[in-house]
C-alpha cells in the first residue's frame, strides 16, 4: 500500500480527530467522508429530476407496503 503524507492545519487535525470513530484511522475517516461528499454529489445532479407525483400518494403506497411485509 502506497502512503502519503499531507500536511494540515492543527484546527482541521482537531476537527477530524472529534468525529473519527474510536477505531477508525485517518485514513478510514478520509475515505468515508469522500464517499459520503460523492453520494451527496451524486444527489445534488439528480436534484429535480426525478418526479415522485403526488407525495401523499407515495407515502400511502410506502406505509402500505410496510404493512403487508410486516404481516
Amino acid at each position: 500500500m502506497t502512503t502519503k503524507t499531507i500536511t494540515i492545519k492543527k484546527e482541521v487535525y482537531d476537527l477530524l480527530n472529534s468525529i473519527k470513530k474510536e477505531d477508525e484511522s485517518f485514513s478510514d475517516l478520509l475515505e468515508r467522508l469522500a464517499k459520503r461528499n460523492k453520494s451527496l454529489i451524486i444527489l445534488k445532479k439528480l436534484k429535480g429530476t426525478i418526479d415522485l407525483g403526488d407525495s401523499q400518494e407515495l407515502i400511502n403506497e410506502i406505509k402500505s407496503k410496510r404493512n403487508d411485509w410486516r404481516s
